[in-house]
């Protein structure tokens, strides 16, 4: 039998479960955003409820890169159900890459995943802006998995650096940001890239890798800036608070 938590008399909590290490630096960044989410919502010493399933990275980023999405599907699907079976009331994938295989999620488990890109849609909806620059790995920028969703469910247009910087940005990821190291020249080539977009039209640029917050700031871009981690993170604490638990 699964033991509830106990229900605050402000807010009734639900358990929010998190597919993290891909990469564990930002699947940190998840869990001190959540729990700070929480404390300023709640007060006290008040955290919603979470689990965190840590996948080996090292079993994951080999098949990203020889496109055996299939077989990673079948890992995040096994990890999903793992936390269902441990009493999550939802999923949390912590990295945007890897919701090309949402589907084999969604069909393992009787949980609702919480789509990143349906976090970051509802963001640049409310600040009314259309045509946003998107930075991430090279499976985020040139697919069309993540890119679809936004223009399909919310009308963004979505721009992408050309070849010469997507791999920049994805090798800044990979090499430097996936082990934790932060690198002001790196940064320097990330604002580059992210004035070149605006002059191209962009609005506003999407951080969508969640390795990307530990880089880049709004103090650090010409555009506004729309960090997935932080807006995950926050639509995982909506979700654990609102109402029909």
């Amino acid at each position: 039998m699964l033991c509830r938590p106990p229900i605050l008399s402000r807010a009734s909590m639900r358990t929010i479960g998190l597919i993290g290490g891909m990469s564990s630096e930002s699947s940190a960044e998840y869990y001190r955003l959540i729990n700070q989410a929480s404390k300023r919502r709640l007060g006290g010493h008040h955290n919603v409820p979470s689990l965190m399933l840590t996948v080996n990275f090292g079993e994951i980023e080999a098949p990203q890169h020889r496109g055996a999405w299939g077989a990673l599907g079948e890992q995040m699907a096994c990890a999903a159900s793992r936390l269902e079976a441990g009493g999550a009331e939802c999923i949390v994938l912590c990295t945007n890459t890897m919701h090309r295989v949402a589907a084999a999620i969604e069909d393992a488990v009787g949980i609702p995943l919480l789509h990143i890109a349906d976090a970051t849609g509802a963001a640049v909806t409310t600040a009314g802006l259309s045509r946003l620059a998107l930075l991430g790995t090279r499976f985020t920028m040139e697919e069309d998995f993540y890119r679809r969703r936004l223009e399909e469910r919310y009308g963004v247009a979505v721009l992408v650096p050309s070849e010469p910087d997507r791999k920049i940005v994805h090798q800044v990821i990979y090499e430097e940001l996936c082990h934790g190291r932060v690198r002001d020249a790196s940064r320097d080539e990330y604002r580059r890239i992210i004035d070149g977009l605006a002059a191209e039209g962009a609005e506003g640029v999407i951080l969508g890798c969640t390795e990307i917050t530990l880089l880049i700031e709004s103090r650090h871009s010409a555009l506004p800036v729309f960090d997935t981690t932080r807006l995950h993170a926050e639509a995982a604490v909506d979700w654990a608070l609102s109402a029909g638990c």
